[in-house]
């Protein structure tokens, strides 16, 4: 992958590109607020055929924005060509969840997708590619992406839950009467979904432990974790549409963090190694420190009271229970 600091461009894939969250999010890659003032782009935009006279309108949109930094725009409905030589995937693209759908039969609509992509990926895209998976179930799509992209490195493959980490930071801040930048210690603990655990037991805020203004564990457990949980929802009931402008936003700040370094914690489902008794086989919402360069490891030694673990098990439950029935429609 070429240094941010390089003049070469960075090809980046965005799928699900016409899509409302990709609206909100090319403005932030194509201004340099992602990946740095100097970082020439190279723009692939992948859509399903009914959407590519959208997506052909998104793209005018982008010639039309002047961006300095866009050395060229393609669109295609093609993953394979799409995907070619890559550095970067955003994953936005996925089978939405309908009324009365259950979670397996989301898994059932979108791994044809993820399985396509994840070869197109292994055959042609850079072989340091860096992939964040946005389109839900996004911590199991990972994992079916990452089992048909086999020469891709798992941990190259992560799947997006900044966004319910940066609505845990809000909050926080909101309830502290603080800026986001004051608050230290929030993370997103497993999958993104309503078992995810927002934890914020050690948090600060401009130094000041959180959790005694938060009211305690009773108040985290009947308040803020269900507000957390919760939020996705809350939004579609309000705005009758999901996440967009907070969803890209996110997005900009996990593949920043993820790039360019970070000196904060910030939470990214990631394949688990078995850190905190997490199974292998899953992608999992940890704590992680990021490095320059496209590294990251797993905040290692934390202490999870008795609290945190219940929540914890719960949410790996439903991830391992995820794995088993994605694996049985592998068959």
């Amino acid at each position: 992958m070429p240094a941010m600091t390089s003049p070469a461009p960075l090809n980046v894939c965005i799928t699900g590109a016409a899509g409302q969250i990709s609206y909100s999010l090319l403005p932030l890659l194509c201004s340099g607020h992602v990946f740095g003032p100097d970082q020439p782009l190279n723009l692939h935009l992948l859509e399903i055929p009914p959407a590519l006279p959208a997506l052909s309108g998104v793209v005018m949109e982008v010639i039309d924005g002047a961006y300095p930094l866009v050395k060229s725009v393609m669109q295609t409905s093609d993953p394979n060509v799409a995907f070619r030589a890559a550095h970067v995937a955003i994953l936005v693209g996925a089978f939405p969840r309908r009324a009365g759908m259950e979670r397996k039969d989301l898994l059932a609509k979108n791994l044809p997708i993820f399985k396509a992509q994840g070869q197109a990926l292994n055959q042609v895209a850079n072989r340091d590619v860096k992939v964040v998976v946005v389109g839900n179930p996004a911590n199991t799509n990972a994992m079916v992406l990452s089992h048909f992209a086999p020469d891709i490195a798992p941990a190259n493959i992560t799947a997006l839950t900044r966004l319910d980490h940066n609505r845990a930071l809000a909050q926080v801040a909101k309830r502290m009467d603080t800026s986001v930048s004051d608050v230290r210690g929030v993370c997103i603990w497993g999958n993104h979904s309503s078992t995810q655990y927002p934890d914020v037991t050690r948090a600060t805020a401009s130094g000041k432990e959180v959790l005694p203004k938060m009211g305690g564990f009773g108040g985290l457990a009947e308040g803020f974790i269900p507000l957390i949980q919760k939020r996705g929802a809350a939004v579609i009931q309000a705005r009758g549409m999901s996440s967009a402008m907070s969803a890209a936003n996110a997005i900009g700040d996990h593949l920043r963090s993820w790039m360019l370094g970070d000196s904060r914690i910030v939470s990214m489902a990631v394949p688990a190694d078995g850190s905190y008794g997490i199974r292998k086989g899953v992608y999992f919402s940890f704590p992680v420190r990021c490095v320059r360069g496209g590294s990251y490891e797993i905040v290692q030694g934390i202490d999870l009271d008795e609290f945190s673990r219940k929540y914890i098990d719960a949410t790996a439950a439903e991830l391992y229970a995820e794995r088993e029935e994605a694996l049985a429609l592998f068959e």
